[in-house]
Parts: C-alpha cells; sequence; structure tokens
C-alpha cells in the first residue's frame, strides 16, 4: 500500500511546529519573565536555557523547511500574506540571541541593557508568532476587527509561553524564585484560557465547513471530549500550583506536563478544525502538495533528520536534567 504522501508530510509539519511552540516557547517565556526578577534570578533564568534554547529554534526551521519543499503553493501564499510579521519574528530572534550571548560578557549597566533588550526580542518574537496565528485561521481576510483580533491572539500567546516559561522554572529552580514562578504560571493560564477560547470562537465563526465539523451533533458530541480535556489540564495546573505555593507535596514538574497537554490538546483541536485544508477554506494539502516525485524525494531526507532532531533533543534534556545552577552559561 503507497503512502499518502501530502498527509505524511502534512503531520510531520504539524509535529514540527507543535514541538518548536513547546520548546521554544518556554524559553521565550523565561525571556519575557526577566524584567520581573533581580539580577541574581536573572542569571539563575539564563542558566535553566542556556543548554536548550538555540536547538529548540531547529524545530522552526524544519517546519517552515517542509512547508517550502513540501506544499509549495501554500508557502508562497502563507509567507505572503504573513511577510511583515514573519519578518519581525525573525528580527525578534535575531536580537534575542545576539542579547543572549553578549550579556554574559557585560558587567554593569551594559548587562542590564542587553537583559532588556533579550526580553524585547523575546516579546517581539512572541508576540508576531500570535499575530500570525489570528490572521491564518480568519484566513486573512481584510478588515480591522480581523486585526485588532489577530493582536489578542499574540497577546495571548505571549501570555501562553509565559505559562510555559514559569512552569519550566517551577521545574528547573527552587526557592525564592520558584515561589515567584508560580505566581507568575497563574497569570499566564489566565491568558491562555483568553488564547483558546479567543481560537476556538473565530474558527467557527470564519467558516462554515469547520462549524459544521463541531457541532454537528449528535454526531460530533464525542469531540467534546476534547474541550473538557484542555479545561481538566488548565485545572490541573492551577491547583498543582496552589499545592506548591502552600508547601504541600507536589511534583514540580506537573505544572509543566499539564502546560504541554493544553498546548497539545489546542493543537489537536485547530488541527482537525482546519483539515484538509492548508489554508482554510481556500487550499487543500492536495493542492498545495508539491509532485509525488519531489516529496518521495524530500521524505528520504526527513527520515533521516528527524530521528537525529528527536535523538539530540532526548540527549540533550537527559545530560542536563536537574535544578539550574547560576553561572551554567558563564
Amino acid at each position: 500500500m503507497s503512502l499518502d504522501l501530502p498527509l505524511v508530510f502534512a503531520a510531520l509539519m504539524g509535529l514540527a511546529i507543535l514541538m518548536y511552540v513547546v520548546l521554544d516557547g518556554y524559553d521565550l517565556g523565561v525571556g519575557m519573565l526577566m524584567p520581573a526578577a533581580d539580577e541574581r534570578e536573572q542569571d539563575l533564568m539564563v542558566a535553566s536555557i542556556g543548554p536548550f534554547w538555540d536547538a529548540n529554534e531547529t524545530w522552526l526551521v524544519l517546519g517552515v523547511g517542509i512547508l517550502l519543499v513540501a506544499f509549495p503553493a501554500a508557502h508562497g501564499l502563507v509567507l505572503g500574506a504573513l511577510y511583515l510579521p514573519v519578518a519581525a519574528m525573525l528580527v525578534g530572534l535575531m536580537l534575542r540571541g545576539v542579547a543572549f550571548e553578549f550579556r554574559v560578557k557585560a558587567e554593569g549597566w551594559h548587562r542590564g541593557l542587553w537583559n532588556w533588550l533579550f526580553w524585547f526580542g523575546s516579546f517581539l518574537a512572541s508576540f508576531a508568532q500570535g499575530l500570525m496565528l489570528g490572521r491564518y485561521i480568519t484566513g486573512f481576510h481584510p478588515g480591522f476587527g480581523y486585526y485588532v483580533f489577530a493582536m489578542l491572539v499574540g497577546a495571548s500567546l505571549c501570555g501562553g509561553y509565559v505559562l510555559l516559561g514559569s512552569t519550566w522554572l517551577i521545574l528547573k529552580t527552587q526557592g525564592e524564585l520558584q515561589k515567584k514562578a508560580l505566581a507568575w504560571a497563574r497569570w499566564g493560564l489566565l491568558w491562555v484560557a483568553l488564547g483558546v477560547a479567543l481560537v476556538s470562537l473565530a474558527t467557527p465563526l470564519v467558516s462554515h465547513t469547520v462549524q459544521a465539523k463541531w457541532f454537528d451533533f449528535p454526531r460530533t458530541l464525542a469531540l467534546m471530549l476534547l474541550p473538557l480535556a484542555t479545561l481538566a489540564a488548565g485545572w490541573r495546573v492551577w491547583a498543582a500550583t496552589g499545592r506548591l505555593k502552600r508547601g504541600e507535596r507536589e511534583f514540580d514538574w506537573m505544572p509543566l506536563a499539564a502546560t504541554v497537554a493544553i498546548f497539545t490538546l489546542a493543537f489537536a483541536g485547530l488541527a482537525y478544525s482546519l483539515f484538509p485544508y492548508v489554508v482554510i477554506d481556500r487550499m487543500t494539502i492536495r493542492e498545495a502538495a508539491a509532485h509525488p516525485s519531489a516529496l518521495k524525494f524530500t521524505l528520504v531526507g526527513v527520515a533521516i533528520v528527524f530521528p537525529f532532531l528527536i535523538a539530540y533533543t532526548v540527549f540533550a534534556y537527559r545530560v542536563f536534567r536537574g535544578k539550574a545552577r547560576a553561572g551554567l552559561y558563564e
């Protein structure tokens, strides 16, 4: 039986994007939390993400690369419509990378300046990604209201990354910084709730196809398990941070695991809403796919790269497991 190559590449692209959002999301979140910490805590926050942050961005390169090679028609349409936010995201990521490296070597007020630039680069990249998501799920429709909606999604994604970053700090730190991270996590969870609500409401309103896929009762009644599971994961974050804040017994990894579950469930719901379209109600994955011979050739390369990426990710997180130590990235 031959493989459905467009479907295979859509799944691989989705997996790469989800891996990027979760892995780079937490270090973007840590970057946005830098101004809320003192100098000693900032050094510890940098140490917690230092061994991972640049490798995490590899998943973004893989996801965009698959879009370019496997779905060239969609690549031109999507990135053409999102040219400005993509450029802003790249500027933010470059500024963030430069600031991350330079702050280590800087002293005095120069280090403070690079810390602020690291925050700004993290915020700009995060907000641009949320803006892109808001424009994408509304089919790139023009109009003031659609742009306001996209900006709200951008702000919500920043809050979502703050939730990922704070739960990462709960796992990797202890003492006063961990207590601060517990408070930051609850604040970020409220923004995630807003973002999930906005996306869940907007996609059915924009597309009758999406509306029919979710609200054709009783056929779609089983799909209600997805939002219920998302609510349960959100409650788990709230409950776990509450117990840790009160000094009760709880695993440090629980808030992060529940947060990853929220993002994974929300991503699954969005993927279900969009399938089989790569651009909502305009272009399916089969219409956008490259020639089968090109897909077969590309699949060989992806089959080689993907296992190496996963193996390296597992290896890095295993080697640097445990609580972060200040000065690790100095």
